[in-house]
């Protein structure tokens, strides 16, 4: 199993404010070997068109993943994501997952934080800017630093969770990234942006 599980970081603590930022450590970004999950001798029990079609029935909210720069990196990293969720209340985590063919999770790797920005349902193309490869994300979108880290935190989010990286799982073709929390906020108001079967969607009374 230790050959599977990325070095992790152990939080020395959670601090509350800016003054009491540490240096973050980078994480490793496992390489991009072959993402097969079964052996060459082996089928699939399902196709990934199947797969894709009855995941979708699943709705889920929708986020932004941020983190601060690295040295002549130019600017912040940052991806839309569906898959995070909360995991552990003491100590508090939260999770998400990333494919390993990611051009930005290297770069969150190696910032050793990240935001979590949790998207409203008027923020549909926020997310959509966030989700193209290759280009400027943060283009006309204001943040400010998150108050421990530094990540971005994008402005009108109606809530934010700033973090450090505490482990690195594998999981198929993607990381499961578990993240320790050290400051969070939320403004209490608007509905959350939902994606169900290929779409946004909202809260229905």
């Amino acid at each position: 199993m230790a050959a599977t599980v990325v070095r992790y970081l152990r939080s020395v603590g959670s601090p509350t404010s800016a003054s009491a930022q540490r240096e973050p450590e980078s994480v490793d970004a496992l390489p991009r070997p072959d993402l097969r999950a079964v052996g060459e001798d082996e089928r699939a029990p399902v196709s990934p068109a199947e797969f894709r079609t009855v995941l979708g029935n699943f709705a889920s909210g929708v986020t932004v993943i941020t983190a601060p720069p690295g040295k002549d990196e130019g600017g912040p990293a940052g991806f839309a994501c569906q898959s995070f969720a909360s995991l552990s209340l003491d100590p508090p985590l939260v999770t998400f997952m990333v494919a390993r063919t990611s051009t930005t999770w290297p770069r969150i790797a190696r910032a050793g934080v990240f935001c979590v920005n949790i998207l409203g349902a008027e923020q549909g193309e926020l997310c959509r800017s966030f989700a193209v490869s290759g280009a400027d994300k943060f283009a006309g979108v204001t943040h400010t630093p998150a108050p421990v880290t530094g990540s971005p935190q994008l402005d009108a989010v109606p809530a934010w969770i700033d973090c450090r990286i505490q482990a690195v799982h594998t999981g198929g073709d993607h990381l499961i990234v578990v993240g320790r929390v050290v400051a969070m906020g939320a403004a209490g108001e608007g509905e959350p942006l939902l994606f169900h079967k290929g779409r946004f969607g909202r809260l229905a009374d």
